[in-house]
């Protein structure tokens, strides 16, 4: 079920407004996000969320709310791209098997997913500095001298961490996957 657009306590005057700002802002700010993520379709869709986000959040009074809406469309562009890029990071960072699975036939997909949740399996098990570490690195894109930094620790400790995650990804990924046991048989 959808959530409702007008919430009873709306202010009408206030969203009356709002609305008049945001209709004559509006290719404005699509031209704006266009611009940024390189899509059309992609922007108007982060206008229509922007839109949505202040329709049903309490209205706040700004003086200029044309320019605070630009504003707003410009931050939504950036944290499209911060999340695309986040995902391209991932996808990147797979070992390359995974990865050609992923592009190849259902089979090989099947046997993705498997050697990616035997590397979620082995990250689950890292002590948690050391898979706080990897997810910095290879997840936000943190270097080294910043996660060194931010955890309070030397650039060589980040690296020992990170050859201990790497490893264990790849220790996981090398490892035979474990098939399903029938019931009543006992383990080889």
């Amino acid at each position: 079920m959808s959530e409702p657009l007008d919430p009873p306590s709306a202010d009408a005057p206030a969203r009356a407004r709002f609305l008049q700002v945001f209709l004559a802002q509006r290719a404005r700010m699509e031209s704006l996000v266009s611009r940024r993520v390189g899509c059309r379709a992609t922007a108007a869709d982060l206008v229509q969320e922007l839109f949505l986000r202040f329709w049903r959040r309490p209205q706040v009074e700004v003086e200029a709310l044309d320019s605070y809406l630009m504003r707003c469309a410009g931050n939504i562009a950036i944290d499209h791209l911060r999340s695309e890029g986040a995902r391209e990071r991932i996808n990147d960072n797979l070992p390359e098997p995974i990865q050609q699975a992923l592009e190849s036939e259902p089979q090989a997909a099947l046997e993705a997913d498997s050697d990616l949740r035997r590397i979620e399996a082995a990250l689950r098990e890292l002590p948690e500095r050391t898979r706080h570490i990897f997810l910095l690195n290879r997840i936000h894109g943190r270097t080294y001298g910043e996660i060194a930094k931010v955890m309070q620790v030397s650039q060589s400790a980040v690296e020992k961490h990170m050859m201990r995650a790497l490893e264990a990804c790849k220790a996981s990924v090398a490892a035979e996957p474990e098939l399903p046991r029938k019931p009543g048989t006992a383990p080889r």
